[in-house]
């Protein structure tokens, strides 16, 4: 990626980013690490309970990654907020992500209308748009029909390493780090308000301190 691309990129949301700290109040969990309270649940095969896809253990929640579908916060008008998490894959490197913004069900297959922040081992931090729209800097090469590609190339740890991923939205824009690093960026979302949502999507995943910070 181009190096004087990045630097521009970050130039914006750096004094973005710290205005947004500085309105941000204490964080409350999202995962409380002993079970799925709060959540619900949907696949691909409604036959499939969500107990046989999500599970719990020592603070860390497991999915199987089949059959596809997704874990949903029961609370579903999480506006202006940072999502904090980590992830790792347990055994192979695979597809999955963070849904944000999530409304309206079924809006692409078994996927709702929402803005995934993209986990896909070596893409993290890619956006796909599912039934939205929003708009990133600079996006000559960057966008393959819903795909909106990160800045950054290595900024995931090797497999089996908890990686940490920090989704920052506010009003109508929302930028993603990963590991520290500032890896996405995009404005004009079509929708800033929603439910948040953890995709199963094929393959094991992992994730642990899921915790929300409010901005005021």
């Amino acid at each position: 990626m181009d190096r004087t691309l990045i630097a521009g990129v970050v130039v914006l949301a750096a004094s973005w980013l710290q205005l947004g700290r500085s309105e941000a109040a204490e964080s409350m969990p999202l995962f409380n690490g002993r079970d799925l309270g709060g959540w619900t649940y949907h696949l691909d095969d409604p036959q499939v309970k969500m107990d046989e896809v999500w599970s719990v253990k020592d603070g860390v929640l497991h999915c199987t990654g089949k059959p596809v579908g997704y874990l949903i916060t029961k609370k579903s008008d999480f506006e202006n907020y940072v999502l904090s998490l980590e992830w790792r894959w347990p055994k192979e490197g695979g597809n999955n992500g963070v849904l944000v913004h999530v409304t309206k069900p079924g809006a692409l297959g078994v996927w709702p209308k929402c803005f995934e922040v993209q986990l896909q081992n070596g893409e993290a931090g890619d956006f796909w748009v599912i039934g939205t729209t929003l708009e990133i800097e600079h996006p000559e090469g960057r966008i393959e029909d819903r795909r909106h590609k990160n800045l950054t190339d290595g900024s995931e740890k090797p497999l089996g390493e908890w990686n940490t991923m920090e989704i920052t939205c506010r009003g109508d824009e929302i930028t993603v780090k990963v590991n520290g690093e500032l890896v996405n960026h995009a404005t004009k979302l079509s929708q800033a308000k929603g439910a948040i949502a953890l995709q199963s999507e094929g393959t094991p995943i992992e994730y642990r301190n899921i915790k929300l910070q409010k901005l005021n």
